[in-house]
């Protein structure tokens, strides 16, 4: 047998859903959850052949589904932070940015001096802060919406369909939330802010790429003008606006 999909209970004689639910049982120990829904799904096949159809099977086939979807879904997270990753982000970046009809705003956001967190407080408490900064970043997103870990200390807000204001305000609103967060609870003396490079694109045109090369010139801008502040351009496209507390 090479290939589980080639399986079909046409080839099979019904006397075999216990070997296919067996081998299900070993691949799903090993940590191959593909293969081993694959083979309880012939083995469920099988069984559907039969006068009944063994509840306990049923019951593994659910359970390797969900598993299934939960490695799936972990797959797409960055571990630490349980934002979504570089990975997800790319991939649906790619959709979004191809869709020339649609507005899209991106946000890249930094956590202003976040070495001196590190040097500082040490590394499992700049861990903590990464967590918590993504899952402030996370809050008030419109469900359409969603945050990705750009890498390191840096995360990207994704708003597609939103106008230029609201990008502009739920950026400033992700500000503040980090600034206003009672760090000193975590641990005394730690403050954290953040500073934001805003590009948005209103879909009269083809996005590509360079959307996000500008929201990395904004968030450039943003660090020069004194950190702690979104940056992006006005309606004309020609002036940078930092927006300051």
């Amino acid at each position: 047998m090479t290939e589980v999909e080639a399986v079909t209970p046409k080839q099979v004689a019904p006397g075999e859903a216990s070997l296919h639910e067996s081998i299900a049982g070993t691949l799903a120990s090993q940590g191959d959850w593909r293969r081993a829904y694959e083979h309880l799904r012939v083995a469920l096949d099988l069984a559907r052949a039969e006068p009944s159809i063994p509840e306990q099977l049923r019951r593994e086939v659910d359970r390797l589904r969900r598993e299934r979807a939960q490695a799936r879904e972990e797959s797409l997270r960055d571990a630490l932070t349980a934002v979504y990753n570089r990975r997800y982000l790319d991939r649906r970046l790619e959709d979004l940015l191809s869709d020339a009809h649609k507005p899209l705003a991106v946000a890249l956001v930094d956590i202003d001096l976040f070495k001196n967190v590190n040097d500082t407080f040490g590394h499992v408490v700049g861990d903590q802060v990464l967590r918590r900064v993504a899952t402030l970043l996370r809050e008030g997103l419109p469900s359409h919406g969603f945050c990705a870990r750009y890498g390191g200390e840096e995360f990207m807000l994704v708003l597609p369909a939103v106008p230029p204001d609201t990008a502009v305000r739920i950026a400033e609103l992700a500000r503040a939330r980090v600034e206003d967060h009672p760090w000193s609870a975590l641990c005394q003396g730690l403050s954290v802010t953040i500073s934001v490079g805003l590009a948005y694109e209103s879909g009269e045109a083809v996005a590509n790429r360079g959307q996000v090369l500008e929201a990395d010139d904004l968030l450039y801008a943003a660090k020069h003008a004194g950190r702690n502040r979104v940056a992006y351009r006005d309606r004309t496209g020609d002036q940078v606006v930092e927006y300051c507390p």
